[in-house]
């Protein structure tokens, strides 16, 4: 503020800019200064209204209601010729109240009153917006009527309201979210098998506490419920009774056609049921030749079926294609979207030098040694990675380190996934951890999915669409809605004021969630039953956007990582396809579109391609002990297909071999020639099972 010294360095420099040798000529200068209040020297800060004279001190200022503006060029104006705000003689004089400290405030034009530029008949006490914006800070001072911040911020700085460039106070406070944060960790099932109790959980291990995807007030062990893999889903009893009456009765109200009877898929973008796997395009493009299995997928009974006239058999047989229609399109366009994306991940994988760095990963605590390893000096995200499993036990052993890197990756998305850094079911938003904003685990997170898509890892398939939108186009262009909100209670409290029928009502329910409104920022007097829709609008914005900001700011930083989240901006729909779409389901066609076949001029290539393609139906249909995935890692070491693909690209060759072999060097899957499709189907399945099951053991 004071008046004879200016920022003539970089920020840097000096005092925050100001360079000590100005800063001793400003007290030079004051020291021969007297105020004009106290009538001391060291007056610094003088009047800039022309031909004033006058000089005081900051606190003598405030006192005598001097206006000190916080902004552009520090203004400040003695108390003569200060500004002012300028009252209509037709406004009412009577008392009203403070919007922030509910006491009376006069209608006159006082240094302690303060009018709303934005809302009229609104007042505030000097003191109580002074007190408001030290707290809400520049980014949350706003009107606490109508929510403006621009207009009304831009008044306030006029008339000498201090805002500081910081963050929000409850945002900054440790632990301030704390009880949100906690999780269900108890083992429900009647026989808990685990030795340590019911309470014990293990992450990574079969003793981690899973809980139920639809209520998350119920959990199990992963062993003591007989499930897999952490990915797995897993329904409470009392959810499973629910859903099971919801869909009786929603059976019952509406009689489906034939056609939507059979029709057993679901759409690629839309989440499969856990219970009904999605059916692929190659079971679609064959559905007339369906086995009895995958017909009892589709609710119908193979004895149902026989027992139909023929005309009505081939009708209901053709019935699937036409309701499937639109959603093949969708499968179609979704694939599209997946090649491009592909393609842009090709691009940037051309950053990747020859220069190994090595990750030691422990799969029991996959997060902690990935951390470890990608904070280490000599990381960087354009070296090749090598990954080594540390702990002998879960090793993986495969013939290059494409399958462990893609392991490794694996595993990490799923940590990633289910870690305190997101919240929600399947379509999941970023969480606030005060703890993992200390430690900068969103901006690691984020240079881990980067690193992951550009290596050739899978991709994360498990963000909300208003996520994806708040990193593509910024928080500031994104509308969310009540499908957004994560928080069970905090969305059952923003319908209750949503669905308010009456003006009665409605107040009364903003009066039962004062402290819920105040902690958001989000007070307004109701006025009429419109008021809701700002209101409910408010609240969205602070609690799907507004509360992650810093988060969101920090995993986008780690995004940016080898140059992701600027082709992601350049191409949104392409790269929402693997954010916010689970890949699709390995099928025959997928695996033959994979594969490029090379054989020898002497080799029948249309009879060898045929048994082939026979046994990859085979496969497909359930009739064969091997799965598809199972023949993918046989030959590359991966499960599934990454979204950048395969370097070199998968081949196959047919060799006068005694048995298939895959080499996973260089992608190749040798097939042994065979007169019978029967004996080719034999080594195959024999060759695959007894190499994985070598694996695994």
């Amino acid at each position: 503020m004071s008046s004879g010294i200016w920022q003539r360095g970089e920020e840097n420099e000096g005092v925050d800019g100001f360079l000590i040798e100005d800063i001793r000529k400003e007290v030079n200068r004051a020291a021969r200064l007297m105020c004009n209040i106290c009538r001391k020297k060291g007056a610094s800060i003088g009047c800039v209204a022309p031909k004033c004279k006058r000089s005081y001190h900051f606190p003598c200022g405030l006192q005598k209601e001097c206006v000190f503006q916080f902004m552009e060029d520090f203004r400040s104006y003695c108390w003569e010729h200060k500004p002012v705000q300028i009252f209509s003689d037709k406004e009412s004089r009577e008392p009203s109240q403070c919007t922030i400290c509910l006491d009376l405030v006069e209608h006159l034009p006082l240094y302690s009153v303060l009018r709303s530029p934005c809302c009229k008949n609104t007042w505030f006490h000097r003191e109580c917006l002074q007190y408001q914006a030290l707290s809400a800070g520049i980014f949350f001072f706003r009107c606490a009527v109508c929510n403006n911040k621009d207009k009304f911020q831009k008044e306030m700085l006029r008339m000498g309201i201090h805002i500081p460039e910081k963050d929000a106070s409850w945002e900054l406070e440790d632990n301030a979210y704390q009880d949100l944060l906690q999780c269900y960790q108890h083992c429900d099932i009647r026989r808990c098998l685990c030795k340590n109790g019911r309470d014990y959980n293990k992450p990574d291990s079969k003793w981690e506490i899973k809980r139920c995807q639809s209520c998350g007030s119920r959990g199990t062990h992963l062993a003591c419920s007989s499930i897999k893999s952490w990915e797995q889903n897993w329904e409470c009893v009392e959810c499973r009774s629910i859903f099971a009456k919801g869909k009786y009765s929603k059976r019952k109200k509406h009689s489906l056609a034939p056609s939507e009877k059979m029709d057993g898929t679901t759409c690629l973008l839309e989440e499969p049921s856990p219970k009904l796997p999605r059916q692929s395009p190659g079971s679609q493009r064959n559905c007339l030749l369906q086995s009895p299995k995958i017909i009892c997928q589709n609710n119908l009974s193979p004895c149902s079926l026989l027992e139909l006239p023929t005309s009505n058999r081939v009708a209901m047989s053709l019935s699937p294609l036409m309701s499937n229609r639109n959603c093949s399109l969708r499968k179609k366009h979704l694939r599209m979207q997946r090649k491009e994306a592909s393609n842009i991940l090709k691009e940037l994988k051309q950053q990747i030098n020859t220069k190994t760095t090595r990750l030691n990963i422990n799969t029991e605590n996959i997060w902690k040694s990935a951390l470890k390893g990608f904070r280490q000096r000599n990381f960087r995200p354009t070296n090749t990675i090598e990954v080594k499993f540390t702990n002998c036990k879960n090793r993986v052993k495969t013939d290059s380190f494409t399958g462990s890197k893609h392991l490794f990756f694996h595993l990490l998305m799923l940590h990633i996934q289910n870690s305190s850094l997101f919240e929600g079911s399947s379509a999941k938003n970023l969480s606030v951890d005060p703890q993992a904003l200390k430690e900068n685990l969103y901006f690691e997170a984020g240079k881990m999915i980067a690193v992951s898509l550009v290596h050739g890892g899978p991709s994360p398939g498990f963000f909300s669409k208003i996520l994806f939108d708040c990193l593509v186009y910024g928080p500031e262009n994104v509308k969310p809605n009540l499908d957004d909100v994560a928080d069970a209670g905090v969305a059952q409290t923003i319908k209750k004021i949503k669905y308010s029928e009456s003006l009665s009502s409605l107040q009364s329910t903003v009066r039962d969630c004062y402290d819920f409104l105040a902690a958001a920022g989000c007070l307004r007097p109701i006025t009429s039953l419109r008021d809701k829709d700002m209101l409910v609008n408010d609240l969205l914005i602070h609690h799907v956007i507004k509360r992650i900001i810093s988060p969101l700011e920090s995993f986008r930083q780690g995004l940016k990582t080898l140059g992701l989240l600027e082709k992601m901006e350049m191409h949104p729909d392409a790269f929402s396809s693997l954010f916010c779409h689970k890949p699709e389901n390995l099928s025959a066609e997928a695996l033959c579109d994979l594969f490029t076949i090379h054989s020898s001029p002497d080799v029948n290539k249309v009879g060898a391609a045929d048994f082939w393609m026979g046994y990859l139906q085979d496969v497909e249909s359930g009739e064969s002990v091997v799965t598809l995935q199972d023949i993918l890692f046989f030959v590359t070491g991966c499960s599934s297909i990454p979204p950048i693909g395969f370097d070199p690209e998968p081949t196959i060759k047919f060799l006068p071999v005694h048995y298939p072999i895959g080499n996973r060097l260089l992608n190749c899957l040798e097939l042994p020639i065979t007169r019978t499709y029967e004996n080719f189907k034999n080594k195959m399945e024999f060759t695959i099972r007894s190499t994985l099951r070598g694996e695994r053991e």
